[in-house]
Formats: C-alpha cells, sequence, structure tokens
C-alpha cells in the first residue's frame, strides 16, 4: 500500500512540474485536449485551470501579463536625498 500511495505521489508531482515547465505554445492544445475528455471539462476540480490555459493568447503569449498592472507613480511622493559628505579621517 505504501509503494502505491509514494508512485502515485510520483506520478502526480512529475505531471505537475512538465505542466508548470511546458511551453504555452505547447499547453494550449494540451488543455484544449483535455477539456475534450470525458469527466475533465465539465464539472472537474481541474476544470478551471484547463479552462484558463486553453484560453486564447495574451498580449505577448507570456503568463505575466494577467497580472494586475502597478499603480502609477505619484507626483506628490517625492523622497528627500540625504547626501552625506566623506571625510579624510578614520
Amino acid at each position: 500500500m505504501q509503494q502505491l500511495v509514494v508512485g502515485l505521489l510520483v506520478v502526480l508531482c512529475s505531471a505537475y512540474a512538465l505542466w508548470s515547465l511546458m511551453p504555452v505554445a505547447l499547453r494550449r492544445p494540451l488543455a484544449a485536449w483535455l477539456l475534450r475528455a470525458p469527466g475533465l471539462g465539465h464539472a472537474g476540480p481541474l476544470a478551471g485551470v484547463l479552462r484558463r490555459a486553453a484560453a486564447g493568447p495574451n498580449a505577448c503569449g507570456c503568463d505575466g501579463c494577467d497580472a494586475k498592472p502597478a499603480a502609477p507613480a505619484r507626483a506628490d511622493a517625492a523622497v528627500p536625498i540625504r547626501i552625506l559628505r566623506k571625510t579624510g579621517k578614520r
């Protein structure tokens, strides 16, 4: 029984690592194919992940564009600069 559990964990971790490191160009068609598989594409626990992966490409083709844009810097948020003079004595 212990070997079965360890074997299942190794397979799941390998699949996760492969999915994470796979290029988006390969992940999209694989996700679309898995969505058509019975049990995965409708209401399974992986359906949301697969739908996001199978979605069309974003602006640059990477996953970083989905992040919330950073707030613009405020003009009134000036930070004073302190200049320390270096003396020749130690």
